[in-house]
């Protein structure tokens, strides 16, 4: 089955800041509706761009593109 890796992008001197305080909402967002089979992280790219991501499951992936507006997305692959 293939996941989907939702992302976030946050620039600037504050964005690691930023990203971290999302991905804890992507957590409680996840929990509250019961998603299965999904994780989050954050991946620090440089001091001035951080992305928040949240991988979840193909099927779901609609269900959490609609509420959660991520900045775009991509195939998640282990890699």
């Amino acid at each position: 089955m293939r996941k989907i890796k939702l992302i976030w992008n946050f620039r600037g001197p504050d964005a690691k800041q930023i990203a971290q305080h999302h991905e804890t909402h992507l957590k409680e967002f996840a929990k509250t509706n019961k998603a299965e089979d999904w994780f989050t992280g954050v991946t620090e790219i440089s001091d001035m761009y951080t992305m928040a991501y949240m991988v979840v499951k193909e099927e779901n992936m609609n269900e959490f593109r609609e509420a959660l507006r991520p900045h775009r997305g991509q195939v998640y692959s282990q890699d």
